[in-house]
């Protein structure tokens, strides 16, 4: 039980701080399809990182300052996220652990679904 108190805490840290600096560099007024498609393009730019042929894991530079590679994407993903949640007062950390909990409940490769 103190993991998921550390967790939800630390998720409620980062979603502030997400929506702190979105409010503060005039990231406000997206709508929430607008919000969402931003969250779904960091998720492509991350697509294009794997199709230029890097890895997963690796991490690289431009100009010595911004990092870039699928990690990078995947965290403009969750920032985005963040931001969204602290924007519409989401609890992520208890809207994950609930779902984590259902999805454990399913059955074996439910769905039959190929992709």
């Amino acid at each position: 039980m103190t993991n998921t108190v550390t967790a939800s805490s630390d998720l409620t840290m980062l979603r502030d701080a997400a929506l702190a600096t979105a409010t503060s560099h005039g990231f406000t007024n997206a709508t929430v399809g607008e919000d969402i498609a931003l969250m779904h393009s960091e998720l492509s730019e991350a697509l294009e990182e794997h199709r230029a042929g890097n890895r997963p894991n690796h991490v690289y530079y431009e100009n010595n300052t911004k990092p870039c590679g699928i990690p990078a994407e995947l965290a403009d993903v969750v920032i985005r996220i963040l931001h969204f949640c602290g924007k519409y007062e989401i609890d992520l950390a208890r809207a994950v652990v609930e779902k984590m909990a259902y999805n454990e409940s399913r059955p074996y490769k439910h769905g039959n679904k190929t992709l």
